[in-house]
């Protein structure tokens, strides 16, 4: 009896924490596995780079993109950010167990409150020409459609050159370098 008292109040936490607009105020959906390897060509993987996945979830993209930067012996670093702590405690163990695991960062917060500076790998002291140049910057996107253009303006507040990979939904404001059809559209761009 006490057991499935237990199961009952873990399952009501793991719905609430679900529901919560607070804790998750993006629904989660995980990326489609058939389109993961358009999404990691679409991520462009190279020697120090960078890639944060905006809305994680439970972090398959970051997963796979890292394997796959590992077989080609890339020092991409990887940074997962989610609000939800059920989704991050499942990227935290998920972590543990990968090959990769020293260039993967899990981070808890609100991607609009992060300072994403102390992610990078980039010298910020380059003059901003430089900055253009380098382009090592990455954010996978796979969130709401009425959350991209609010994104889109904390993804501009980065210096240097970023591309963004936007996974099902366009954004409206920019127009896409690339637009690639899979089990859902992908689209890339550069700011």
């Amino acid at each position: 009896m006490i057991i499935l008292f237990c199961l009952i109040i873990t399952l009501l936490t793991v719905i609430l924490i679900f529901a919560s607009p607070k804790l998750s105020p993006i629904p989660y959906f995980p990326s489609n596995h058939h389109d993961i390897r358009i999404i990691i060509k679409a991520l462009s993987l190279r020697e120090n780079q960078t890639i944060i996945d905006l809305g994680a979830g439970d972090g398959m993209v970051i997963f796979k993109a890292a394997q796959e930067a590992l077989i080609n012996n890339l020092n991409t670093k990887f940074v997962a950010i989610d609000i939800n702590p059920i989704l991050v405690l499942i990227m935290n163990i998920r972590r543990i167990f990968h090959p990769n695991k020293k260039n993967i960062t899990i981070i808890h917060g609100d991607m609009f409150s992060i300072d994403y500076k102390k992610f990078l790998t980039f010298n910020f002291s380059l003059p901003s020409e430089a900055l253009a140049k380098e382009g090592l910057l990455t954010l996978y996107l796979y969130i709401s459609p009425w959350l991209l253009e609010k994104t889109l303006s904390k993804i501009k507040q980065i210096p240097g050159k970023k591309n963004i990979v936007s996974y099902f939904y366009p954004i409206k404001s920019l127009k896409p370098h690339t637009h690639t059809n899979g089990i859902h559209n992908l689209y890339t761009y550069t700011v």
